[in-house]
């Protein structure tokens, strides 16, 4: 074998090992342990306590990434449920009135935080999607949800034009 085919095959295997890690694997099944998830998936990026003793591991695969995967362990530590949360289903879970610590429960750490006037932050999640969207909430000073909907995600695109076909799109 070539020096050039062997040099592609191990930046090959290499690539496929990286992803391989990217979303809980088939083998995690309800039922499995913390132990289990770690091994598999590295540490998680947040953990955040449920209701009814439950936990939730959040592995954010950002900041750039478009994927948010939350686990969630029985009080015995046992695997219950994954789901990947960056989708419009879960966005509709975030409404106004909602605190900092209840989005992040819901959809984890954003890819980006800004600071406003008088105290207040918009969070910026990207998703996967096809117009060059972000998902946002923005807080108060105290962190409550003041509003939430989408907006074009700076340099994404061809342009000014584009940007307002994008958020045209999304608004109806």
């Amino acid at each position: 074998m070539s020096s050039r085919r062997m040099m592609l095959s191990i930046v090959s295997l290499g690539l496929l090992a990286a992803c391989a890690g990217y979303a809980p694997p088939d083998t995690l099944r309800p039922g499995s342990t913390e132990a289990d998830v770690r091994q598999a998936m590295g540490e998680p990026t947040g953990r955040y306590a449920m209701p009814g003793g439950v936990q939730r591991l959040e592995y954010a695969r950002g900041p750039g990434g478009r994927h948010t995967y939350m686990l969630d362990f029985d009080a015995q530590g046992h695997l219950q449920q994954w789901q990947q949360v960056l989708d419009e289903r879960h966005f509709a879970l975030v409404v106004p009135g909602l605190s900092r610590d209840d989005v992040l429960r819901t959809l984890g750490r954003p890819s980006q935080r800004e600071g406003m006037i008088r105290g207040g932050q918009i969070w910026s999640w990207r998703y996967a999607n096809n117009d060059c969207l972000w998902w946002q909430a923005q807080f108060d000073a105290q962190g409550v949800v003041t509003s939430v909907g989408y907006a074009p995600e700076r340099g994404c695109g061809d342009g000014p034009d584009r940007t307002a076909r994008t958020v045209t799109r999304a608004i109806r």
